[in-house]
């Protein structure tokens, strides 16, 4: 096992956990995702592997089997907002056909440790309403509720 930075030779498997992620968030909100796609492409992932702005870890055990896409925010002289750095999670994913091995844990932990070096005060993410699973799982990790998203579908 180990966790790394993400690699253009992982493409392919980090395609397959995308369309997992988003079939998931398909079935919750098929008025907002389209099945059988992917929040990024090929060529969208290889530059995006390149952006030292925005890390990708994978964890591999000779496959990946998950997945964190990260996003290093910074808020600077603001009038209303302290200065503040945060790591946003814009993804993390473990192979259905691998879950509850711990892997969501040890890739979570892993960006924890990742966002403390970098002097992080706080490590977000957004998780949508449906969504149970995850939401219990960034829980019990020990994650809060910071802000809500509502809408009203006309």
């Amino acid at each position: 096992m180990q966790i790394r930075p993400a690699e253009t030779r992982d493409i392919p498997q980090i395609l397959n956990l995308l369309h997992q992620v988003n079939m998931v968030h398909h079935a919750i909100r098929p008025d907002i995702f389209k099945p059988d796609t992917t929040k990024y492409d090929e060529a969208a992932l290889v530059m995006l592997l390149h952006d030292a702005a925005k890390p990708v870890f994978v964890y591999e055990e000779g496959e990946v089997l998950g997945y964190a896409f990260c996003q290093v925010s910074e808020t600077r002289d603001d009038l209303l907002l302290e200065d503040r750095k945060t790591l946003y999670i814009d993804d993390l994913c473990v192979d259905a056909a691998a879950r509850n091995r711990h892997i969501g844990k040890t890739l979570f932990d892993y960006v924890c440790r990742y966002a403390r070096s970098l002097g992080c005060q706080s490590l977000t993410l957004n998780v949508w309403a449906g969504n149970t699973a995850a939401l219990a799982f960034y829980q019990h990790q020990g994650m809060h509720t910071l802000k809500t998203t509502m809408e009203t579908r006309l």
